[in-house]
This record gives C-alpha cells, structure tokens and sequence, in this order.
C-alpha cells in the first residue's frame, strides 16, 4: 500500500462523521449499559447522521467536494447544520433525562463546534484531528485511561499525519485541531464533574 491510500483509508476510517456516529453508543454502553447504549443511538443519530446526510446531499447535488468538504469555503452550511443538530440532541438528552456522560459528551461536542466554526471561516482547522483527539479523549473516561490515552494518542498522531499527507491541512491545521478537541472536551467532562 502506498503512503497516499493509507492516508486516504485512515482519512476515511476516522473521519468526524464516523466517530460521531460510533462513540456515543459505546459511550453510553460502557458507562450505562444497554440503555445508555439506546441514548447513545439517539446522540449519533443527530449529532452524526444529520451532519452526514446534509454533507451527502451536498456532495450529490455537487456543492460539495467530497464527504470530507476539504474547499474550507463551503463549509459553513454543513457546520450550521451540525451546530443546529447537536443543539437538539442535548436538549433532548436533558429533556428525557439521558445518563450525565452522555450529556457531557454531546456538550463537548457542541464545545468544540463552538471553537472550531468561527476558525473555519478564516482558517482551514482540521475537524479530523479535533474530533478523534476529543474521542480519545471521551474513551479515556469510560474505557482504562492510560492504555486508551496511548493508543488514541497514536491515533490522533495518524490522523493528523494523513490529513497532513493528503496536503488537506498543514501540521499547524491539525495540531490546533487535536489541542482544540483536547481541550474542549476535557473542560467540559470536568466541568461535569467526571
């Protein structure tokens, strides 16, 4: 395999539509069981299907490029309707009394999303980067945390080297995409108290 397919299966693999859409199940799983595993679906399915299909509409319609919207200027409509979707799963999480983490994670979610749009706008952050750190990040709370913490820093550091690779992001786009996702998603984990 070529350096350049690696880097375009890792792009694909761990993309922030993927993980948004595969950690808050096992989230809720891990932490609360089968039930949190059905509130976990609920959180992907807005938080990450949502995104998804606006982005795979765009992407027939050809507005957007690819699935992965790498022209920064055409952003803004998939990311307004992330922002407008995570914004309805947490309500809802809150309204039907959804397990703590889980509400936690949808919010750092939108923590990030809060930090990282208005960058887009001027500069190409990576989203990539930002969310497979803030995914690490979540694991760690419900999965053993120096193991996990050292794998998926391993896994950021791909992510970031095959967005890099793919001349999609410079290595200043994806270190402050994965600092932003860090950190974001630590603060509010905290600040919730786990």
């Amino acid at each position: 395999m070529t350096a350049d397919l690696v880097a375009r299966k890792v792009t694909d693999l761990l993309a922030p539509q993927v993980l948004v859409i595969a950690m808050p199940p096992l989230v809720g799983l891990v932490s609360s069981g089968w039930e949190g595993a059905a509130w976990g679906a609920l959180a992907a399915a807005l938080c990450g299907g949502v995104p998804a299909a606006v982005i795979a509409a765009g992407v027939r319609s050809g507005r957007l490029d690819s699935h992965h919207i790498v022209d920064r200027a055409r952003r803004t409509g998939p990311l307004l309707s992330a922002v407008a979707a995570v914004v309805a799963a947490l309500i809802l999480l809150i309204a039907v009394g959804a397990p703590t983490l889980l509400v936690a994670t949808v919010t750092a979610m939108l923590a990030a999303l809060a930090v990282t749009v208005p960058i887009t706008l001027r500069w190409k952050i990576s989203f990539h980067a930002a969310v497979c750190a803030g995914t690490v990040v979540v694991m760690a709370y419900v999965l053993p945390a120096v193991p996990t913490a050292l794998i998926g820093g391993a896994v950021v550091a791909l992510v970031c080297w095959a967005r890099v690779r793919l001349s999609h992001h410079t290595p200043a786009q994806v270190a402050a995409g994965a600092a932003i996702g860090l950190t974001t998603t630590l603060a509010t984990l905290t600040a919730f108290g786990l």
